[in-house]
Order: structure tokens, then sequence, then C-alpha cells
């Protein structure tokens, strides 16, 4: 049997080891390609150069990417999407080399769009195994890291809680810990409440504790202090598990200002290199459906003109990203009305002002079209939450709290709370707060491939909606 302690004992070889494979699979794939594309097993020399140089710069763009960093809490989801992001970015690295250098025309594209994409399928492979095997084996008991809690409070207990239902995590909680346990229970989901030793360094270091985290309220610094002025002679990992989850959290994370940490409590994913990802996404998609769609969208465009008087598109104010106003474009599917000013009527069942052509379009959301005019604009997005009508936005945010935070991202086409069934009508309160519930979530779990699945569940499931009036 294995020592659970072996992986730990030589991480730092086994690191370098997962750099020289991550090294050798893009010089793998390099071969392949080119075994692909020229039917030959000996590699010509301007090839062997550009292979080279991709090998050399694996390290330094992964290392970026923060990819050989401990992947312990990671899914495999976002591991494989910074994976992609990586490789994406050396991709460009490289053919930004060859553009500069002039040596395009010496080199085949389809054994560079080949070279490129089989390291994603050989990183994919490699990665993905290698982290199934570290589950598999921190599941039973292998490649464990013994952790102790301090303090039994309600944040420790149920951070506690969390992980010990990500056995693969390979934490194993063996403690709590705390200065008063007079009035608290000597087991708390199957670990042992303690008090907190004199000479906690030196326990620590008996009982071959791994790390230590200190579940304290944000008020607690001064006892902070004391714990890592006794652990200073200790190498163990220390962490300050945060009491945060009082407030309204949006895409919150650590990051570093002028050397000071700052606590992002409310921010936009939208930022670096996400957002170039965010906006090659929404063009190149808008460009794709615009043109498959277009002799559709000619036809509905003659309908509406020839049908009913008035525009073809209907254009109304909406809030964009960051509470910016934007006009946004559908096609027109009511008759031409007036409303009293600020006042904005939605749509209901058998709505009088929604023609027959209207009420079709409504229903396959075909109305919503001439949104993707607003995507090349870079108004919207493909994905994101639904943009309000301005009255109805002063409306909801005095009534839910949260409701203005879904303006830290571009509106979206399509989005997490509609692919769910949370479109249409919000004719109570509840609805409104579900709906702003999943498109929060959404903002705080973005990611190019959560766009891409929420862009497959909307043809999945259709564009037909009852909800729509």
């Amino acid at each position: 049997m294995l020592p659970k302690g072996l992986l730990k004992e030589y991480s730092r070889v086994i690191s370098l080891l997962i750099r020289v494979m991550d090294m050798f699979t893009v010089f793998l794939a390099g071969w392949s390609a080119y075994y692909y594309r020229f039917h030959e097993v000996t590699v010509a020399t301007p090839y062997v150069s550009a292979i080279a140089i991709g090998v050399l710069f694996t390290p330094l763009v992964f290392s970026f990417f923060n990819i050989y960093a401990s992947q312990r809490g990671e899914g495999l989801i976002r591991h494989s999407m910074t994976l992609l992001q990586a490789v994406c970015v050396m991709g460009l690295m490289l053919a930004g080399l060859s553009f500069f250098t002039k040596s395009g025309a010496d080199f085949s594209r389809v054994w560079f769009m080949t070279w490129i994409g089989l390291i994603v399928f050989f990183l994919f492979l490699f990665r993905c195994s290698l982290l199934l095997l570290l589950r598999i084996m921190r599941t039973r008991g292998l490649n464990e890291r013994r952790v102790v809690i301090l303090g039994a409070s309600d944040l420790g207990i149920k951070f506690a809680n969390t992980v010990q239902q990500a056995l693969w995590t390979g934490f194993r909680i063996v403690a709590f810990m705390d200065d008063d346990v007079s009035n608290k229970p000597a087991v708390i989901h199957d670990i042992p409440v303690i008090k907190t030793p004199k000479h906690l360094s030196q326990y620590l270091y008996e009982q071959g504790v791994d790390e230590i985290w200190l579940a304290f309220p944000l008020r607690a610094e001064a006892r902070a202090s004391e714990i890592l002025f006794e652990l200073r002679h200790r190498t163990i990992t220390t962490r300050f598990v945060l009491d945060i989850f009082g407030l309204d959290l949006l895409n919150h994370s650590i990051t570093d200002i002028a050397g000071f940490p700052v606590l992002n409590i409310r921010s936009s994913p939208m930022r670096g290199l996400n957002r170039l990802v965010k906006a090659l996404e929404d063009r190149v998609i808008a460009i794709l459906i615009l043109v498959g769609i277009l002799p559709i969208f000619v036809l509905i465009a003659l309908a509406v003109k020839c049908t009913s008087k008035g525009p073809i598109f209907f254009k109304q104010k909406r809030l964009g990203w960051d509470g910016r106003i934007i006009n946004i474009y559908k096609f027109r599917t009511m008759v031409l009305h007036r409303e009293a000013v600020g006042v904005i009527t939605q749509a209901i069942q058998d709505d009088k002002r929604v023609t027959a052509l209207g009420r079709l379009l409504r229903k396959t959301s075909l109305d919503e079209l001439p949104q993707f005019l607003n995507v090349l604009q870079g108004r919207m997005s493909i994905v994101g939450p639904r943009p309000h009508a301005l009255a109805h936005n002063e409306l909801y945010k005095n009534s839910i709290h949260t409701y203005m935070q879904r303006h830290h991202v571009k509106p979206g086409i399509t989005g997490w709370a509609q692919v769910n069934g949370w479109r249409g009508e919000t004719d109570t309160l509840a609805k409104m707060e579900k709906r702003v519930e999943y498109d929060l979530y959404y903002i705080n779990n973005w990611s190019l491939g959560f766009d891409l699945k929420i862009i497959g569940l909307t043809f999945l499931r259709g564009f037909y909606n009852h909800n729509a009036y």
C-alpha cells in the first residue's frame, strides 16, 4: 500500500514532471500534426524550430494562467477551460511571431491548426486523467492533507460540512479547535472539538497537521495576529476563512492593488482576458448567426411592414453594462399606441395591442433577432441577463436589493434564467426574484464553457415559450 504522504513528500519532483509532460505533449502534438499533414516521420527543419518554440512557450504561458498551482477544490470543467484559454493564447503568440518574422508562408495552415487542436486534445486527455487519478487517490485517503479548523463557530461548522462533502479535494479535517469549548458539543459532524492547546505550534507539529484554517469573524484581527505569531517558526499552511457570507457577494475574489490584498465583494467577471474572450465570442457567434438567418430576417421584416402600419423595428431604451442606457432593437409586434410618460405596460395574455404576426414572433422569440445587431454594436452579449425596461428597473430595484447587480455584465439575448423557464411576464415579485437569482448565479459562475452550455440549451429546449404573450 502506498504511504499516505508519498505525493506530498515528492511534490516538487511531481510538479517538475508535470511540466515536462506538458512540454512533451506539445512536441507530440506537433509531430503528429506533421505526420497527418505530410505523411512523413522526419520533420522538416522549419517545423522543428516552430515546435521547439511552442515547447519553450508552454511552461511560461501555463504558469501565467496558474495551471501549475494546486488544483485541490477545482472542478474538471473549470480546469479544462483554463487549459483551453492558455492554449489559445499560446497559439496566438505563435501566429503573431510568424507574422512579425515574416515566416508564415513557410508553414502549412492545416498543420498549424491541427497542431493546436491536438495540443488541446492531448492536454485534456493527460490533465483530466491526472486529476481523476488524484481524486480517486484522495477519496481513498491517499495524497490527503490533514486540516485543523480553529473556531467552532457557525462559519467553521458550515465550511467543514462543505469540505467533507467534497472528499476529492483531499482535505481531511481532523479537529475543531476553539478558545471556549464550554458550550460546544464534543463532536461536530464526526469531527472532535478540543480546546485550543496552550502550545499550539508544537501540538500541530506532533499531530502531523498540514494546514490550519482560521474561521474567525472579521473583527477578530487581534486573535488572528496572535495565532500567526505563535506559528511563526513553522511552515504549516495557514488560511483565513473570511466571514463574508452575510454580505451580498457577486463574483467575489481576492486581488492585489499596489501590494495590498483586497477583497472584491462585488465586481464584474468581464475584466482582462475574460473581457477579450467574451467580446470575441459575441462577435463571432453573432456574425455566424446573422449570416445563417439572413433569409428569415428579411422575410420577417417584410411581413411586419406589410401586415400593420408603423416601423419594422421597435426601439426601446434599456440599461446596459454598468447601468448605462442603451437602445435595443426588436421586430415590432404591437400596433402603434401611446403610453403615459415613464410607464411601460408589459404584454399580458390576449393583449389587444399585439398583432397576429407579433403574437407568433413573441411565442417563438423571433422578435428578438434584431438584437444580434446590438451584439455587433457591443451593446449586448449573446448570453447574459435579459434587459428590462427602464420603468421596471426603477420599480424592482427598490423591491429586490440585489436587482441592480445584474448590470455588472452586458445584457444578453438568452440567459441562464431564460433556459430555466424564468422568462416572459413577471406579474409577481416572486417571479422577478427568481429571475434575478438565476442572473446572479450566471455572473458568479461565468465561463466560456457556461456560455456555450446556455447557447446549446437555448437551441435544445427551443425558442417557443408559453409565458411570452
